[in-house]
């Protein structure tokens, strides 16, 4: 079964597509803005995307731009009448396809089913990268496996989540409410300071000289982030 993320920040559209879309036999996912598209991606698998341009907090065209430096999933944009130049920016960045409001569920799943043909055709679907690597710290995410040198690394599960997450998005800072929303799921409510036990515990583990690491840097004020350069 395919599964396609919906991102509108209306929730009437949102329930309208899912309706079309799980009548016609597909999985969905949904989000309000462009975000929590992104986190949803982060953390889920999914073929298709249908996404719209004009959000509160982080709008279509920010997400697309970010979605397209990880992943080639196929990306159709929900337009209305006069965004005409959004439009063209989001085919231009990325975007395989757009449906324009008021849209009609005949149009929308013809589109999908061809993004989705297409997308397959091409060897979408498959498998996606599991490892990433920064430096010589090695995260497999088909194993769960993290190496240093080569050599395995104990984690908890929870360590494991913090790295794969900052190894995702190398450079990026965040905060440390951030990380325990991510990892954690739930609101923060003051335990930022968990957070930063658990990176000590994590420099003590991945980093050479932990007291000055090379890759799982402080940035004071606004937080940590892993950096690929030495």
């Amino acid at each position: 079964m395919y599964r396609i993320l919906i991102c509108d920040d209306e929730r009437d559209i949102v329930s309208a597509l899912k309706i079309y879309l799980t009548s016609d036999g597909y999985e969905t996912l949904e989000a309000y803005d462009g975000a929590q598209a992104l986190d949803l991606l982060e953390r889920e698998e999914v073929q298709l995307v249908l996404m719209d341009i004009m959000m509160p907090n982080m709008d279509g065209i920010t997400a697309m731009t970010e979605l397209r430096k990880r992943s080639n999933v196929p990306v159709i944009l929900i337009t209305a009448k006069g965004e005409d130049n959004d439009k063209i920016l989001g085919l231009n960045i990325g975007a395989d396809d757009y449906i324009t409001k008021p849209f009609n569920p005949v149009e929308v799943l013809a589109r999908v089913r061809s993004q989705l043909r297409r997308y397959m055709q091409l060897g979408g679907g498959q498998a996606r990268q599991t490892q990433l690597v920064i430096g010589n710290i090695s995260l497999d995410d088909c194993t769960k496996q993290v190496t240093r040198d080569g050599e395995p690394v104990n984690l908890t599960p929870t360590e494991y989540d913090i790295l794969k997450l900052l190894m995702s998005h190398p450079r990026q800072v965040f905060s440390p409410a951030e990380i325990y929303e991510r990892v954690w799921h739930e609101s923060p409510m003051g335990f930022e300071n968990t957070v930063a036990v658990h990176i000590r515990h994590l420099r003590e583990k991945i980093e050479i000289t932990p007291a000055e690491p090379r890759y799982l840097k402080v940035v004071w004020g606004r937080g940590y982030k892993m950096e690929p350069s030495c």
